[in-house]
């Protein structure tokens, strides 16, 4: 669903009690400017826990622990491969609400004007 596709008697009734929550859920993990940050690389490519941790100059079991709530929240998938963990953003959903949460606060940070 997207906010173009949804008509104004959408809008006036509340979603599902299970969507909200788990919109809530995932909003507040991009409340995290490092979540975001971890969040924003792991949208274009997979990351270990180290490569991640050193791109986002953080300690690796704090990464970790980012990662296990982004998980947690839906946020991201895990593949191993042996050994090694790689992380990626869970989807195109994920990506373009990052997105939106960036364009928007562009707009506010330059005084840019909102379109619909």
């Amino acid at each position: 669903m997207y906010a173009h596709d949804i008509t104004r008697e959408q809008w006036g009734q509340l979603p599902p009690p299970g969507h909200i929550e788990v919109a809530s859920t995932a909003l507040r993990m991009l409340a995290d400017p490092t979540r975001m940050r971890m969040l924003w690389l792991l949208s274009g490519d997979e990351y270990d826990v180290a490569t991640l941790a050193a791109a986002v100059q953080i300690a690796r079991p704090a990464v970790s622990q980012h990662l296990a709530k982004l998980k947690l929240a839906g946020l991201v998938n895990l593949r191993r491969d042996g050994r090694r963990a790689y992380y990626a953003a869970r989807g195109g959903h994920v990506r373009r609400l990052l997105a939106e949460s960036l364009n928007a606060a562009e707009h506010q940070v330059h005084g840019l004007p909102e379109h619909d």
